[in-house]
C-alpha cells in the first residue's frame, strides 16, 4: 500500500512540476532546388554562433525540410536557418555582411533591419512544440 501510494506521489510530482525538457519540430521551407545543405541552429540569449550550440544539417530534397530536437531545455529559444549552397558550412555573406544564401529565423523576424533575438525568440515550455521558418534569398544570385 505505501508503494502504491509513493508511486502515486511521483506521477503526481511529474505532471505539476516544471518542464526540464521539450522536444522541439522544426520547418523550414523555401530551400531552392540544387546542390548544399540545410542549417538548423537553436540559439539562446542571442543570434551569435557562439548563442546557438544546438545544430542539424540536411541534403536540400526540395519542399519543406524537417528536423526533430529531443531533450531541448525548457527555456526561451530562438531558431536559425539557412541554405547553404556552395558547401562551406556557413552563410555566405558580402564585404558589408549581406546574407548572399537564403536564410530565415523564427518569429517576427523583418528582412529590413539586422535580426535581433527578442523579435526572433519564443518560450519552449511543453514537449511536442513545432515552429515553421520560411528561407529566402535576400539578394538576387551573383
Amino acid at each position: 500500500m505505501r508503494a502504491a501510494f509513493l508511486a502515486g506521489l511521483a506521477v503526481l510530482a511529474a505532471l505539476t512540476g516544471p518542464a526540464r525538457a521539450a522536444g522541439l519540430e522544426v520547418i523550414v521551407e523555401g530551400a531552392e532546388p540544387g546542390p548544399g545543405e540545410v542549417y538548423v541552429t537553436l540559439c539562446q540569449g542571442g543570434l551569435s554562433e557562439a548563442a546557438c550550440p544546438i545544430g542539424r544539417s540536411a541534403p536540400v530534397r526540395g519542399g519543406a525540410e524537417r528536423f526533430v530536437f529531443t531533450d531541448v531545455p525548457a527555456g526561451v529559444w530562438a531558431v536559425a536557418a539557412f541554405q547553404d549552397e556552395n558547401g562551406n558550412g556557413r552563410l555566405d555573406r558580402t564585404g558589408l555582411g549581406l546574407p548572399l544564401e537564403p536564410y530565415g529565423f523564427s518569429g517576427a523576424v523583418a528582412r529590413r533591419a539586422r535580426p535581433d533575438f527578442a523579435s526572433a525568440s519564443f518560450a519552449l515550455r511543453e514537449p511536442g512544440a513545432a515552429v515553421r521558418i520560411r528561407i529566402a534569398r535576400p539578394l538576387p544570385r551573383r
